[in-house]
């Protein structure tokens, strides 16, 4: 790319002075550092997807609507006026005086809510908007458990190229070698084409982890909303076994204070119970005020009056919203009962599945990994100098490859496990 840049520059900046010559150069580095890759770490990768995923930006807004409507709640109601001119005469009296004995009246009232009614829609409002908040922390906690997933993968995919490519290159010094006996006559053609066809095996797994780690980037880059190239996008991370020191105790109190749907499953009960309240004071009297005044004709003149309406709630007492939400204080108890019981059963089998992938990836950390390293370096010396049969040989180098692979897939579920495990904590707790 950059000897394709610099062509270009060759070509069409030959006629230019010295200071545009400068300049076209400044621009043509500009556009090659542009195309360069760009390499992201995990936190890098949240905070891109946090600011483009559709559905995270349309939940914040459900919350921004939830806080709207936290001041439709505790708006007063509105005061009533009225405005009159009454007692007109056309018919009787003077015909030719119709207004003569008409007058203006106007008069306005206000309704008083009574047992904190508009305190309590305020509260009920703001733990819906609090349920919202945690519904939307709940769906953030679904998809950082998609996008860490194509992340491990990304991860474990570049590994398993690195281990691809290690082991072609360290067979085609082998081959090198075996040609060479083959050269000095130390072993026969048929042999040597047996190495040599084990090759294929090698280049198969080059190849298969090439399109995996693509296939994988592509992914990551859909959840990012990125349309850069796979090849010009990188991910950096160790991708490598550390036994965390997390207990299932913890991890149980974790998910109990930071599971955003048990908080949700709180909050709704919280709000239950607010909602009943409200359903009490709404069966009250709210009680009407008024106040008139009129101009009439002498001898009256002017007068003011004042008036108190009150309702009487003597069938509608609201009986029926009372029961609705008693019953929905039980319901909502039960709910969070649920979500509680979900929430440990999720940390405990997440817990187990970890526990057994870390048991057997620490022999192969202490143990599988140094003996197939030193089996596959003594036996290629054997070979090479006559100890060790062709078979004895390929035999090593597949047992190699074949452990390399092994603690490569073990250390991908162990992050899928340690993956599972925050995601049932609600809380990133293994890095």
């Amino acid at each position: 790319m950059i000897g394709d840049k610099l062509s270009y520059f060759r070509r069409y900046t030959s006629h230019l002075p010295r200071t545009g010559l400068l300049l076209a150069l400044i621009i043509c580095l500009a556009q090659v550092t542009f195309a360069q890759r760009q390499v992201l770490t995990w936190q890098q990768v949240q905070q891109r997807f946090r600011a483009n995923n559709p559905t995270l930006l349309a939940g914040q807004t459900t919350i921004n609507e939830s806080r709207a409507d936290e001041i439709t709640a505790y708006l007063r109601p509105n005061p009533d006026i009225t405005l009159g001119w009454d007692q007109f005469t056309p018919f009787t009296g003077n015909p030719y005086r119709p207004l003569a004995q008409s007058y203006l009246l106007w008069s306005i009232s206000y309704l008083h809510e009574r047992e904190h009614k508009r305190e309590l829609r305020l509260a009920s409002a703001k733990e819906a908007t609090a349920i919202s908040i945690s519904a939307q922390s709940d769906l953030e906690r679904n998809l950082m458990f998609n996008l860490r997933d194509a992340f491990v993968r990304v991860m474990q995919a570049k590994a398993v190229r690195q281990v691809a490519q290690e082991n072609l290159d360290y067979y085609n010094k082998e081959l090198a070698i075996t040609q060479e006996r083959l050269t000095a006559g130390d072993i026969s053609q048929v042999d040597f084409q047996r190495v040599d066809l084990q090759r294929v095996q090698f280049e198969s797994d080059l190849e298969t982890a090439d399109v995996n780690l693509r296939t994988a980037k592509i992914d990551l880059l859909a959840l990012l909303r990125d349309s850069a190239p796979p090849d010009q996008f990188d991910v950096s991370e160790i991708f490598e076994f550390k036994d965390p020191s997390v207990t299932l105790a913890t991890l149980r109190t974790i998910a109990i204070n930071n599971r955003p749907d048990l908080k949700a499953a709180e909050q709704s009960l919280d709000k239950a119970k607010i909602d009943h309240r409200l359903a009490i004071a709404n069966g009250s009297t709210d009680p009407i005020f008024s106040v008139d005044l009129s101009r009439q004709p002498a001898p009256l003149n002017t007068y003011i009056g004042a008036s108190v309406n009150i309702p009487l709630r003597i069938f509608d007492r609201n009986q029926g919203e009372k029961l609705h939400t008693e019953l929905d204080i039980d319901r909502n108890q039960k709910l969070h009962d649920a979500a509680e019981i979900a929430a440990l059963h999720d940390v405990n089998a997440s817990y187990a599945t970890l526990e057994s992938t870390i048991r057997l990836l620490r022999p192969y950390q202490t143990k599988y990994l140094k003996e197939a390293e030193a089996i596959r370096s003594s036996v290629s010396f054997a070979y090479q100098h006559g100890g060790a049969s062709l078979l004895d040989f390929l035999d090593a180098q597949r047992q190699y490859r074949d452990t390399q692979l092994s603690y490569l897939n073990l250390v991908g579920a162990y992050f899928a496990a340690a993956n599972q495990v925050n995601f049932s904590a609600g809380s990133e707790v293994i890095h």
